[in-house]
């Protein structure tokens, strides 16, 4: 009988789970390597700082960080958006350019700074949309 509390549970618990990161994706016509340049362009035209790459995997990683945002909480710090960008080939000769939103909350806590990330915000998302029209091609 609890087998079945068990199984019942392993099958509800990733309904109940909840998705932070904000998924687009755009296929194009251009390269990848046109494709990743352009990227990489866009993210610094949109204000973001590169925190990591890999050239020869065409990932990128962007952050942005916002100085208006506020909380009433005194161990909050700041905002930061972050965008990770992987550009692809597909199968169908086209080349896929994949971004994920996130967002994150930065506390300073007794441990030292602490990120806890949110629900993907509107800004994040729209330099996401605006990444990937740009580089549409």
């Amino acid at each position: 009988m609890h087998y079945r509390w068990f199984f019942g549970t392993l099958i509800l618990l990733p309904a109940c789970a909840q998705r932070y990161a904000a998924p687009a994706r755009i296929e194009t016509s251009a390269g990848p390597e046109e494709s990743f340049n352009c990227v990489k362009k866009q993210l610094s035209t949109l204000g973001y700082k590169q925190s990591s790459v890999d050239v020869a995997e065409h990932r990128i990683t962007a952050a942005k960080y916002d100085p208006k945002a506020r909380r009433a909480d005194v161990q909050f710090r700041r905002l930061a958006n972050r965008l990770e960008v992987e550009v692809a080939p597909d199968a169908s000769g086209q080349t896929g350019i994949d971004v994920q939103s996130h967002t994150f909350a930065e506390y300073t806590t007794q441990r030292g700074p602490t990120e806890i990330e949110e629900k993907a915000s509107d800004q994040v998302k729209a330099d996401a949309q605006k990444l990937l029209d740009a580089c549409r091609g």
